[in-house]
């Protein structure tokens, strides 16, 4: 607690070794960032600027990776700070706001991966409805409600915690996450239900959502000509692969938590790493490759920049 500021500060303990290599996790981590602002920027502004990829799948491929953006501008630049400061603290009401951007935008990335299902499965199963049902309106609001409905979910028990009374002044993470909940002296049991009700309804029925769409797309997809079949691989195995990808460094967060006690540090410290950097770099590398349109426009890009 700073007495002057009155303002309570939490310790990240989840650092290994941070006197000693400092300057490569600072080089090797700054590095991650510029190429995940990159190369997510450069597929974005590819979509914005080509009036052929102004579609709705499209439009939620741009908006999967603003969002991975948004993430990893919550984790990075406090971790690079962090890397090179003496003390890796971080002040109460910060850890609680990095805390909110953090499940917000990952839940985000389920509801928007869930609407990108949706679209491919009304364009394969439902072809001739499929330029009345994904109108303009409907793609924005499918948008609006996969950034807006986890904020309110997240909002509400980190607001209800804001003047909980901590116990404990260590965080045994590099940034406040999920383990934060260990700080506090009484755990609200509503708060519990509520967050297996936030669970359910931001991450599990989209889950359920998504495999009964990409289920019902195979279906269709078997039965019908090779054409259908070529346009369900390259349009939906990108889906299938982020969304596989995601699922398992979901595990991992969730695996930290529950063996927070048990798991080793420096293995916390690495998977943490993983979580934050993997899936926002591998989503530009399935998007700018697996997407024959988006990976035409790319090559085109870079054809441009070699001329010049």
């Amino acid at each position: 607690m700073d007495a002057g500021l009155n303002v309570t500060y939490i310790t990240l303990d989840g650092h290994v070794e941070v006197h000693r290599y400092r300057y490569l996790y600072f080089v090797i981590m700054l590095t991650a960032y510029i190429l995940i602002i990159c190369c997510n920027a450069t597929i974005t502004y590819l979509i914005v600027i080509h009036l052929d990829l102004h579609e709705p799948m499209y439009m939620f491929v741009a908006a999967l990776l603003i969002n991975s953006i948004l993430f990893s501008t919550n984790i990075y630049p406090k971790l690079l700070i962090d890397f090179l400061s003496d003390k890796q603290i971080i002040s109460y009401p910060a850890c609680l706001f990095q805390a909110l951007i953090f499940y917000s935008l990952s839940c985000s990335e389920f509801l928007l991966l869930a609407a990108m299902s949706y679209d491919r499965y009304v364009s394969i199963c439902k072809p001739l409805q499929y330029p009345m049902i994904m109108r303009k309106t409907t793609v924005n609001v499918l948008l609006a409600l996969a950034w807006l409905v986890p904020a309110c979910h997240v909002m509400v028990p980190i607001a209800l915690n804001i003047n909980n009374k901590l116990c404990r002044l260590i965080l045994k993470g590099i940034f406040c996450n999920n383990i934060s909940n260990d700080l506090y002296c009484v755990t609200s049991r509503a708060l519990q239900i509520f967050g297996i009700v936030t669970l359910f309804n931001i991450a599990i029925f989209p889950m359920l959502f998504i495999i009964f769409t990409y289920t019902r797309i195979l279906i269709v997809a078997h039965w019908s000509c090779g054409e259908v079949r070529k346009k369900t691989a390259q349009t939906c195995l990108p889906h299938l692969l982020v969304l596989i990808n995601y699922s398992c460094l979901l595990t991992y967060d969730v695996i930290i938590i529950k063996l927070e006690s048990d798991f080793p540090k420096i293995a916390r410290f690495i998977m943490t790493l993983q979580i934050v950097t993997y899936n926002p770099l591998f989503n530009t590398i399935i998007y700018g490759l697996k997407m024959q349109k988006i990976s035409k426009h790319l090559k085109k890009l870079f054809s441009r920049a070699k001329l010049n």
